[in-house]
């Protein structure tokens, strides 16, 4: 029987090896008698789904098992993004959501998120239990009932998950403005479960939206992944660079395949790293809009947020990676913005949770209030806290060798990494050293089997000096 854990943001396996219906079924059914034990069992839960292999079905299997134990289920019509399903756990005041996705994870692999009833990802001391509870179930209910029976007794009902969503994006950002700026946006949904809400978002003004894959493909073809980072999104990036002589293009937006984390292309064609995006809205914010509130950050992210938070005086949060740590935080001391090094950000007034399209809309909003470009954006960034470069790699490693990284990153006299003299070192996650006007951080992925390292310092030289010195360090 299958040992069901879950990572930084629910359970991930391949299909049909682990994930497998009666395993997602185990799932559903450990849900269900977490949600009675809590006492949220009869506010229902919402259920949904992202465009991969087998994703709707699976979801109709966690909606039978759900009815099957008495559980109201508010079952989406079509698949939705993971933020577009959390919103609606507030708007139909449920229990919380299960989401069938893997989010960023290649094609063959698929999972099972929770929501909570606060709308955000479950946090440590939440999925602890529901792994006691699924490990419990021997053979789950799976032909205890069906959908349409569960239709036919009022336990499953049928809900438009995105028109909710739509009009609570209208209520936080200035669409108008918007579309009244004339901007040639391009959108590269990776063929995932934001396909559409921009293009419906920004329709009937001025401004145009392209959007590439757009349309369900479980293969996820032309991408290693539908992660947006720099090198699954060659189309757009080159789309947008031949189109910089004439300046038809003023910025890529590409979404996750469950659309909760945003890249952001600038009208060259460039990738805009991650961090510099999460430190671009963050001053956007605290600057343009004039808002105040503490900033949490994944510990992977940049240091310019520190700074922008001393620039502002607000506090700023470092948490260990993953939303079931960043937003339970952002909840607690009522943050402006959260977010983390993978592109997923959070802000105050929506939902504890990653929203990709409102982030995206939000980096819009900024360029049409301002005029600027995100070139101009980036640099308004590096006038306020100094330059900052950044890269993560990805490496695959033998399980056999994860106990002798980790004794190696346990050294604590580690005086220079690559030739750069350490000043210090955590262990907020994995561990982090500290650097002049930089750092180092080493972890290993709780969704993925690699090992990430990842640096920023203040020139792209520092930045591979200090990655290719730790790949040496560490033996990989």
């Amino acid at each position: 029987m299958t040992d069901i854990r879950f990572g930084t943001d629910g359970w991930r396996a391949l299909i049909a090896d682990e994930f497998t219906f009666e395993n997602v079924a185990r799932c559903a059914q450990g849900l269900c008698a977490y949600l009675k034990d809590v006492g949220t069992a009869n506010r229902g839960l919402v259920v949904g789904y992202d465009t991969r292999f087998l994703s709707p079905e699976f979801a109709e299997t966690v909606a039978a098992v759900c009815a099957s134990q008495g559980v109201k289920v508010f079952l989406a019509d079509k698949p939705a993004p993971t933020p577009v399903l959390s919103y609606n756990v507030l708007h139909h005041q449920a229990g919380g959501a299960a989401i069938i996705t893997a989010s960023h994870n290649p094609a063959q692999w698929n999972g099972f998120k929770f929501k909570p009833e606060y709308a955000g990802s479950a946090t440590q001391e939440i999925t602890d239990q529901l792994e006691v509870l699924i490990a419990g179930v021997q053979v789950a209910t799976t032909a205890a009932s069906s959908v349409s029976e569960g239709r036919d007794n009022g336990l499953i009902v049928a809900i438009d998950p995105s028109t909710p969503y739509l009009e609570r994006i209208a209520a936080l950002v200035d669409l108008e403005a918007i579309k009244a700026a004339g901007l040639n946006v391009v959108v590269d949904s990776m063929y995932g479960a934001g396909g559409g809400y921009l293009p419906t978002l920004l329709a009937g003004g001025k401004t145009t939206v392209r959007e590439l894959h757009g349309h369900r493909n479980p293969a996820f073809p032309g991408m290693e992944q539908p992660e947006p980072i720099a090198h699954n999104l060659t189309e757009i990036s080159s789309l947008i660079a031949q189109e910089s002589v004439n300046g038809a293009a003023s910025v890529g937006i590409a979404l996750d395949g469950d659309a909760d984390r945003v890249g952001i292309i600038d009208e060259h064609g460039k990738f805009v790293t991650t961090l510099d995006t999460f430190s671009i809205l963050a001053q956007y914010l605290l600057e343009q809009k004039q808002l105040r509130g503490a900033l949490v950050k994944g510990v992977t992210s940049s240091i310019a947020l520190n700074k922008l938070g001393e620039a502002y005086g607000v506090d700023v949060h470092e948490m260990r990676v993953g939303f079931k740590n960043i937003g339970p935080k952002m909840t607690e001391v009522d943050a402006l913005m959260g977010g983390e090094e993978s592109g997923g950000f959070a802000f105050r007034g929506h939902i504890p949770e990653r929203d990709g399209i409102l982030s995206g809309l939000y980096f819009l909003e900024y360029m049409a209030t301002t005029g600027d470009s995100p070139t101009q954006l980036l640099q308004r960034l590096i006038d306020k806290v100094g330059p900052h470069s950044y890269h993560r790699r990805d490496i695959a490693f033998n399980p056999a060798d994860r106990e002798r990284i980790l004794q190696r990153l346990g050294v604590t006299a580690l005086t220079n990494i690559g030739g750069i003299k350490v000043l210090g070192s955590d262990t907020i996650d994995g561990r982090r050293f500290h650097v002049e006007d930089g750092w180092l951080a080493v972890r290993f992925s709780g969704t993925e089997p690699f090992l990430r390292i990842y640096a920023e310092a203040a020139t792209p030289e520092l930045v591979n000096t200090l990655l290719d010195g730790a790949m040496a360090y560490l033996g990989v």
